[in-house]
């Protein structure tokens, strides 16, 4: 039986761009892409005869991949299948040029490395956007007071917009991650030696050449050796993905904490359908961040498998490679998703500087108890002034009980309880934040 993978399950990346890339169609349309590029390399090269690669080019690759996948099994792997199937579409006098001197992984490396750069431009494209609504919300927020929270309780006094710059920078980060990620075309051939290539051409110093003609027409970076056993490009795809997937979490995070409904300081951008609950008709629930937290937690697991695959038997691995495939394609999924998904959040997230200002006065004002004590220690020393903030924090009312001490009626303890002029380099900070580059 076959049925159809549309994201059910997986509501992250169910119907997002990325999701289009990373399709068994999209994965044979790779596919054929290298076996052309392949052609018009050789071709260039005098190899084969240019109308064959023209041919080669020119073939309609009806493909069945359902049934491909069933066939793939006997080669555990669907390049095999692939190449016989593809070649039954190529006109009849340009078929043995096809897949001449190659090797499976030399094809479906490259494919991945296809299909990876079209998903990471789509997630550079998304985090820009992410990044300009962060940044937007810092500079509209940078006065915007709220409590600021460690270990899940009211610490000091922060902005939203400082919180939102903390985001932009690390999306930043990731976008760098993503960016800095080199995807090399794998040209090899059986053991890594380019042996066919050369025998082929007849020539000793076509291995090279040939490498670079064949990266140049995909336009992708020449590996400096077929990296066949030598998995690093994978895992420094799965490195990018949890970094990017891991910064939107933390974002996401925070909005799905702050949108409870008794802290209510941001709530998701509304859409016809977008946060019911099947039971309770009251509910908004921030489902946004909830897609983005699952990609989260998924990524790294997959960019684990990935990981592990860099241990590889000798010039070719047999199960290291083949483990990789389904874990790529669910990260880009998830990764694609969840850049997406982000971009909806942060474009639309609505906040609550009221919430904010009514929540930082929950504490009666000890959220500022640490300028008190900075204040006090000179008058009181600073062993003295904490023992008498922390006695005094525990009264009804500790704004009043500060003006009540008599250790303080020296004090302007009205000026030392304002939380906007405890905010210390906030506003520089945010500014060193918006001045990143981001195009």
């Amino acid at each position: 039986m076959t049925g159809t993978d549309s994201g059910l399950l997986a509501p992250v990346w169910a119907g997002a761009e990325a999701a289009d890339l990373v399709t068994d169609e999209a994965w044979v349309a790779a596919m054929v892409e290298v076996e052309v590029a392949l052609a018009r390399a050789q071709a260039a090269l005098g190899v084969i005869p240019a109308p064959a690669a023209e041919a080669i080019a020119g073939a309609v690759a009806d493909i069945d991949v359902v049934d491909l996948a069933v066939r793939s099994r006997g080669g555990a792997n669907p390049i095999v299948a692939f190449v016989t199937a593809f070649t039954a579409c190529v006109p009849e006098d340009a078929r043995e040029y096809v897949h001449r001197g190659s090797t499976s992984q030399d094809i479906l490396d490259t494919a991945a490395m296809l299909i990876t750069r079209r998903v990471f431009a789509v997630v550079d494209r998304d985090l820009l956007r992410v990044a300009e609504a962060l940044a937007r919300l810092a500079d509209e927020h940078r006065h915007s007071v709220m409590a600021g929270r460690t270990l899940t309780q009211h610490a000091v006094p922060v902005t939203f917009g400082l919180k939102a710059a903390g985001w932009l920078s690390s999306v930043l980060d990731g976008l760098d991650r993503v960016r800095g990620v080199v995807l090399p075309a794998q040209l090899g051939g059986a053991a890594g030696t380019l042996a066919s290539y050369v025998e082929y051409a007849g020539d000793p110093d076509h291995g090279l050449v040939l490498s670079a003609e064949f990266a140049s027409v995909l336009g992708l970076p020449e590996a400096v050796v077929p990296w066949h056993a030598l998995r690093t490009p994978f895992v420094d795809i799965g490195s990018a993905a949890t970094v990017v997937t891991g910064v939107l979490g933390k974002f996401a995070l925070d909005v799905q904490g702050m949108s409870r409904t008794e802290v209510g300081e941001v709530v998701e951008p509304s859409a016809e359908g977008r946060g019911v609950s099947s039971a309770m008709p009251q509910k908004r629930n921030p489902v946004l961040a909830t897609l983005i937290m699952a990609a989260a937690r998924q990524v790294p697991l997959y960019a684990t498998v990935l990981a592990q695959s860099m241990i590889a038997e000798d010039e070719r691995a047999p199960g290291a490679w083949h483990a990789e495939w389904q874990p790529l394609r669910e990260l880009l999924r998830c990764l694609g998703g969840a850049a997406w998904t982000a971009a909806e959040l942060a474009e639309g997230l609505e906040v609550f500087p009221s919430r904010l200002r009514a929540n930082l006065s929950l504490t009666g004002g000890t959220i500022v108890s640490e300028r008190l004590n900075v204040a006090l220690a000179p008058v009181l020393g600073k062993v003295e002034a904490k023992k008498l903030l922390a006695r005094l924090s525990r009264s009804p009312d500790f704004s009043e009980a500060l003006r009540s001490a008599p250790e303080l009626a020296s004090v302007d303890v009205n000026a030392l309880l304002d939380p906007s002029a405890y905010l210390g380099a906030t506003n520089a900070l945010i500014d060193r934040a918006l001045s990143r580059p981001r195009t």
